[in-house]
């Protein structure tokens, strides 16, 4: 498996020849002219995650790719007539011999008063798995971690509890596109899940790392 890291929580993951392409949000472009796409996964409704207008760019340059995404998304791409793959918790699906498993309900509480919006993380081809804005156990074993940095719904030593708990191979820096610099919050993560015997790989934007 090739992960490319596009930016925040945006990549593009090529498994046996079959592009995959995450969250395709605001905070980036350089998806909008990512060709050999077949399958746009969507966790969950936030502008940093789905971004209509981008969304749009990618099925025109990949006009037969397909969108795996859960009830909620599936509603907001219906009315602008775009068809999806539901796939929401303990559902799975396979398309082109990869499978897409998802995870998990809600997004993680941002505040007590701000209503929470449906959230899916998804395990792709049993490897690499994306969690979305929460931080959600799949119960099973994950190679790759997809590990979210910053947000106002987390603070990081929740994100380096939950994946020493998952004990992944390792992890991946997600959701760190509000970070300028981003190298800075690296230090922690890096030195904690490394003596933990889990390498933390911090790609930066437009860098691969093969697994």
């Amino acid at each position: 498996m090739t992960i490319t890291k596009i930016g925040h929580c945006c990549f593009y993951v090529e498994e046996n020849d079959v592009g995959i392409l995450t969250d395709p949000g605001a905070w980036t472009s350089e998806q909008n002219n990512q060709t050999g796409v077949s399958i746009v996964l969507i966790t969950h409704e936030h502008a940093d995650h789905f971004h209509i207008d981008s969304v749009k760019e990618v099925l025109k340059n990949n006009p037969a790719a397909k969108i795996i995404t859960n009830s909620a998304v599936a509603s907001l791409l219906e009315k602008e007539g775009i068809t999806c793959e539901i796939v929401d918790d303990g559902q799975r699906v396979t398309i082109q011999g990869i499978e897409i498993a998802g995870f998990g309900t809600d997004h993680a509480i941002i505040y007590k008063t701000i209503l929470t919006v449906m959230n899916t993380g998804y395990l792709i081809a049993n490897k690499f798995f994306l969690p979305g804005d929460a931080f959600v156990n799949p119960n099973v074993p994950v190679k790759v971690l997809g590990m979210p940095m910053a947000g106002p719904w987390m603070k990081l030593s929740e994100s380096i509890d939950w994946a020493l708990a998952l004990k992944p191979n390792a992890c991946i820096p997600i959701h760190d596109g509000m970070l300028n610099p981003r190298q800075w919050i690296y230090g922690t993560p890096t030195k904690v899940l490394e003596e933990a015997g889990i390498h933390f790989e911090p790609l930066e934007p437009g860098n691969s790392a093969e697994y």
